[in-house]
């Protein structure tokens, strides 16, 4: 490790706080909208070591990292991007933290507006993508149970 006075212990990068203790190829990802497979891109584009400290990182380091995650859509293959040909813009982008979590609330609220199928599942809770919902994706008591515990008891 660096001597104590240059170690941070949080980083801040996209708006998240970073562990300064992490591995920086393992504390990218806790950035959200950063998997590891960019998060891996990301680290060999701009030449640095994944096995390092992110707390270690100095400010020049912490801006470049910031810049290429900005700039991430335009970096790395079409497929590893988050947001292939977007509803409004049709472009290939990468959002991250906040811009991620706004843009996906607003594709469901469209969804939910327009009354298709998968906005009518979204406002009434139930899941999305065709799982099963028999026996699986409770939430609260289940009524069938208690009622044969009350009628056994009779």
């Amino acid at each position: 490790m660096a001597e104590d006075s240059e170690f941070k212990y949080i980083v801040r990068i996209a708006e998240t706080d970073i562990p300064g203790e992490q591995k920086l190829a393992y504390a990218l990802p806790s950035i959200k909208g950063i998997g590891q497979r960019i998060s891996n891109a990301l680290i060999t584009q701009l030449k640095l070591d994944p096995a390092r400290p992110a707390g270690e990182l100095d400010d020049e380091n912490v801006v470049r990292l910031e810049e290429a995650i900005r700039a991430a859509a335009g970096s790395v293959p079409t497929w590893l991007t988050n947001r292939q040909r977007d509803y409004d813009s049709g472009e290939d982008m990468h959002q991250v933290s906040i811009e991620l979590k706004m843009t996906q609330e607003e594709d469901i609220n469209r969804l939910k507006k327009i009354k298709c199928y998968r906005g009518v599942r979204h406002a009434s809770g139930h899941k999305v993508r065709g799982q099963r919902t028999y026996s699986n994706g409770r939430h609260g008591l289940a009524l069938g149970v208690s009622r044969k515990k009350v009628l056994a008891k009779k």
